[in-house]
């Protein structure tokens, strides 16, 4: 295929995204023979990291082996996390179509975050191993307690997921990607009458006015350390980053890799009709994003150094939330049957 004039966009704002439809029916991990498992498959989720049938569902879950002394140890976490997943497939959704379709694949997707820690600390030849055996792992589990169970066995079960805010919880980077650097500030917008500012104050973290929402909302700045050794992401390539994801489709994730490589338009933007042209038979998905260096105040990412988060952090003491109260937490609005919740914004538009 022909990428040239569709990367010409990409360049500019890193859309649109890709996906090979072909190797997602086709194939479970690149490692293994194709196998047309997932035939009815018809794309994915937005992330990218589960293949999907019309009308089905994710069901993913997260593991971090970074967090491990030892492959054993991971492989324990394994086991919980897919009874996990596999208990979540035996519920019903209100829609008789998706129920269709969750209730024969018993699709999950046990993922893994703190994949650039675990490399920059154990090697790559370490996380080709556990990455193996934990999937021979999860296998024996589904083959076991899908008998035990007397449900069909999971379609498909591994993938890395972009994650998040889960993965900030465990101290991990997100799914495949790099840090931006190895130390940085984490800033988190919050109303200027949250109950959590006193304590957040009273443990030592800056809090600061939000530029051009002075009145209603704060910034609050958290010093990060990922691993003093772990490279940030300016200094892995766009070819580093593809072949990563490409390592991790072929040893782990039979469902997908989510990955958004980011490049340097001026020194990268020409290669990628190259690079797409080699790993189109390595993925099943993937999208870019253009590195363009901008500073504004108060980015929710910025790069510090090994001093700077000493002294922030020096300054922090344990935060305690027992004299938080009142803190009301709206709920998520959602449609169910035939009417739907809306967020009533009426109150915020001062």
């Amino acid at each position: 295929m022909n990428y040239e004039d569709i990367c010409k966009r990409v360049v500019q704002n890193g859309e649109p995204g890709f996906a090979w439809l072909e190797n997602m029916q086709g194939f479970s991990r690149m490692v293994d023979p194709a196998d047309n498992k997932d035939h009815r498959v018809k794309g994915g989720n937005p992330c990218l990291e589960q293949s999907l049938e019309s009308y089905e569902l994710c069901c993913l879950v997260e593991t971090f082996p970074q967090n491990h002394t030892s492959l054993e140890e991971f492989k324990e976490t394994l086991k919980d996390a897919f009874l996990y997943a596999k208990t979540v497939t035996l519920g019903q959704t209100h829609w008789p179509e998706s129920n269709q379709v969750m209730l024969r694949n018993r699709r999950i997707g046990c993922s893994m975050s703190g994949i650039a820690q675990f490399i920059s600390e154990r090697g790559l030849d370490t996380l080709k191993t556990w990455c193996e055996e934990g999937y021979k792992s999860i296998q024996d589990y589904d083959r076991t307690y899908s008998e035990w169970l007397a449900i069909p066995r999971s379609v498909k079960t591994t993938s890395i997921k972009p994650s998040g805010t889960v993965s900030i919880l465990a101290g991990a980077t997100p799914g495949m990607h790099y840090p931006i650097a190895p130390y940085y500030l984490r800033r988190v917008r919050m109303p200027k009458n949250s109950h959590l500012l006193t304590p957040l104050r009273q443990s030592g973290y800056s809090i600061s006015p939000a530029v051009g929402s002075e009145k209603s909302t704060v910034v609050v700045e958290i010093p990060i350390c990922v691993g003093k050794a772990i490279r940030k992401l300016s200094e892995v390539s766009m070819w580093e980053q593809l072949s990563l994801a490409a390592f991790l489709q072929k040893y782990w994730a039979d469902n997908q890799v989510s990955c958004t490589v980011t490049f340097d338009p001026e020194k990268e933007g020409g290669q990628i009709p190259f690079a797409l042209q080699y790993f189109q038979y390595m993925l099943k998905g993937v999208s870019f994003l253009p590195n363009r260096d901008g500073v504004y105040q108060q980015m929710p990412y910025e790069e510090i150094s090994e001093e700077q988060f000493h002294q922030l952090a020096s300054r922090l003491r344990p935060f305690n939330l027992d004299q938080v109260s009142n803190e009301v937490v709206d709920p998520d609005k959602f449609c169910d049957s035939t009417q739907c919740l809306r967020p009533d914004f009426s109150s915020s538009s001062s």
